[in-house]
């Protein structure tokens, strides 16, 4: 290997992560998009070739390729607590009084105030090491949270190195991780579409974003990132910035994005005037606010001031007045998802609130409809929940009129008339039929879309007009669609024909986890398709498979599980099955040959259980699928070896039971050459 090789890959990085910099952070790109992705595919082909190079750092490996069994909980260096919060100027006046008072005699009564948005996300604690991230932490109870690490690399706006010649040798950043407006609205529109729950705000979303065990899913909800807190060991004493406003200016240049609309304030009258200012202004933002947080910007007070059990004396959220207006139910109506969730919505008058036209607000099930006894006609209190979705506070009881009827939620689907069904343990009515007019539009829909089979032109409005013309019964009936056929249809020509057909045709060379993706199995998102593809390779051996191999599968729990059982149960799912399988569709994985193949591990099944001495069990999985084996998170009669670390519990005492090889961390490195 020359150093010519090393020193471009160096280059490589440089130039990419200064280009990242400057897009994501700056939003001031210098670098064309195309030739972006040509310098990063000439770095992750060098990596390909030369992964002995690979670093942490590396534009490469924002992105794991394999999914988290679990998080384990850490303990924060510093406790990261919650803001006191001030409902209007008169609490804001008495929070200064307070802190004034508690310093009386001690320091100087006077202090500039930093004021920053609070933006409605989830907090986190990043920390460094000699400049590189080794560790995202949630805020969980303050004093402990969970391990993502995986997942925060994904942000784009966290750097992976500190832009600093000589950084400290640990350096710990706090902030908030937070879903933009445009892109939380996109993820609830394709959520909508595929029949799935809609995420409430994006607070919720960007914390269950968050706390998904695969940072594949994290990647491609795009979360955002603002930095407001640093921490510098004190040895670093020349390093220490001396106020906040200091600290975020360094937390710049450091690398992070740090919120621009950020203001330094002599006293509470210029914070009052910055708080109206953003009251009526953080409507045309691109992310969500919930208030203002006012801190003291010399460090040297606050750290006179110090904490109470739960808050910093030093600092308080002044909160916006939440928006809420009153309107008039008209009609009370139901949808019917793709996996035949029917969920209530309530018609009203339109109304303008936090600056839009909102005319419905969803009821979410019947349990919630019995609670608020909401009738048609009723005047209601609605607020957009986060400022986004449209939700029903409560029922004006004493406006209500004379004649209003309690509502019944229906026993039958109002697209097809077939009864409801509410599965024990859920809120949800669902319609099971599967010929289902509204559950074969969302089927259709789902199946064309861009993530499953990508099939270009099969948009809803064109699905619509398939069923609606009788062409189309279920999924399997798109493959036998002629040209002749789509051309007739209203606003369709013979080009627009010639296309969708040939897109239908195209897509018969979609890969098997597509396929089963496609196939909306409830619980199944595209990454869970993946697995199961990987860990049955064939169709045959998924549908028989059963529940206790399915669950043993990394990434499978046991509401997916029962899920794909229960679906290939269903006589209708094993008609279309047989349908698109004499259409041509695949439905077993393409077989590739690892170069690290390894005669001792390929084909085996291994389980991996407690603390090993150097590697963590993802990192021993990874190494264990790459030589060809298998690893499961449960003990069977056909599991090869048990790896296992200190703790093992009741694992090792399941696999003596059955006789299953054990192995030490070392005897597994051995084995593996």
């Amino acid at each position: 290997m020359s150093d010519a090789i090393e020193t471009r890959l160096t280059q490589l990085r440089s130039q990419l992560q200064k280009a990242a910099y400057a897009y994501y952070v700056l939003d001031a790109p210098f670098m064309e998009d195309a030739v972006y992705d040509q310098l990063y595919r000439e770095l992750a082909d060098l990596e390909a070739q030369y992964p002995q190079l690979i670093t942490p750092d590396s534009p490469t490996q924002r992105v794991g390729d394999k999914p988290a069994s679990q998080f384990t909980s850490v303990k924060h260096n510093i406790p990261l607590y919650s803001l006191e919060n001030a409902f209007d100027f008169g609490e804001l006046s008495q929070w200064e009084q307070k802190w004034q008072r508690a310093l009386e005699g001690e320091v100087p009564h006077h202090s500039d105030y930093v004021c920053e948005l609070k933006i409605d996300g989830s907090a986190i604690a990043l920390t460094y090491e000699n400049g590189l991230l080794v560790r995202g932490v949630t805020r969980g109870d303050g004093v402990t949270g969970e391990d993502i690490t995986a997942n925060i690399r994904t942000i784009r706006t966290i750097p992976l190195r500190l832009n600093l010649k000589n950084p400290p040798p640990i350096v710990e950043v706090r902030g908030e991780a937070f879903l933009p407006l445009d892109t939380f609205e996109k993820i609830n529109q394709e959520r909508e579409k595929a029949g799935e729950n809609l995420f409430a705000n994006p607070r919720n979303a960007a914390a269950g974003t968050l706390r998904q065990l695969d940072a594949r899913i994290v990647a491609d909800r795009k979360l955002d990132f603002f930095a407001y807190t640093l921490h510098l060991p004190e040895t670093e004493v020349q390093a220490q910035p001396m106020t906040q406003w200091k600290a975020l200016e360094l937390l710049q240049k450091m690398g992070f994005r740090v919120n621009p609309n950020r203001e330094l304030c002599s006293d509470l009258q210029a914070v009052k005037t910055y708080f109206e200012k953003w009251d009526d202004g953080r409507k045309k933002l691109s992310y969500l606010t919930d208030g203002v947080v006012v801190k003291l910007n010399d460090f040297a007070l606050q750290q006179a001031l110090g904490f109470t059990q739960k808050f910093p004396r030093w600092a308080i959220a002044l909160k916006y007045a939440a928006e809420e207006a009153p309107t008039v139910v008209k009609e009370i109506i139901v949808n019917v998802g793709r996996t035949g969730a029917v969920t209530p919505m309530a018609v009203m008058e339109p109304v303008q609130l936090a600056g839009t036209i909102v005319q419905r607000a969803t009821l979410h099930n019947a349990d919630r409809i019995q609670e608020l006894d909401i009738r048609v006609g009723d005047t209601v209190v609605i607020r957009k929940a986060g400022e986004i979705i449209p939700e029903v506070l409560r029922v004006l009881p004493d406006l209500r009129p004379e004649k209003a009827i309690a509502y019944e939620f229906p026993q039958h689907c109002p697209e097809c008339g077939s009864a409801l069904v509410r599965p024990q343990g859920e809120v949800v009515a669902r319609c099971v039929n599967s010929s289902c007019p509204a559950i074969l539009r969302g089927s259709l829909v789902h199946w064309a879309s861009r993530d499953a089979l990508d099939i270009q032109g099969l948009g809803e409005k064109n699905v619509i007009l398939l069923i609606d013309h009788g062409l189309v019964h279920s999924i399997a009936d798109i493959y036998d669609l002629t040209v002749t056929q789509i051309e007739a249809l209203p606003r369709l020509g013979q080009k627009s024909a010639e296309k969708l057909v040939e897109a239908i045709a195209s897509s018969k060379n979609q890969d098997y986890a597509r396929v089963l993706y496609g196939l909306g199995i409830r619980f199944v998102g595209k990454v869970n398709a993946e697995i199961l593809a990987q860990n049955f390779p064939t169709l045959g051996q998924l549908q028989n498979a059963t529940f206790a191999q399915l669950q043993g599968v990394y990434g499978i729990g046991e509401e997916i599980a029962q899920s794909v059982v229960d679906w290939f149960r269903v006589d209708g799912n094993q008609q279309l099955i047989a349908k698109l399988q004499l259409a041509g569709l695949n439905f077993a994985q393409t077989q590739t040959v690892s170069s690290q193949s390894n005669s001792h591990i390929a084909g085996k099944t291994f389980v991996i259980t407690g603390t090993l001495p150097t590697l963590k069990r993802t990192e021993a999985a990874d190494k264990i699928k790459a030589a060809g084996g298998k690893v499961t998170g449960s003990i069977s009669k056909n599991t090869d070896y048990l790896v296992a670390g200190e703790n093992a519990g009741s694992k090792l005492e399941k696999a003596r039971q059955l006789g299953v090889q054990e192995l030490t961390e070392s005897e597994l490195l051995d084995l593996m050459g």
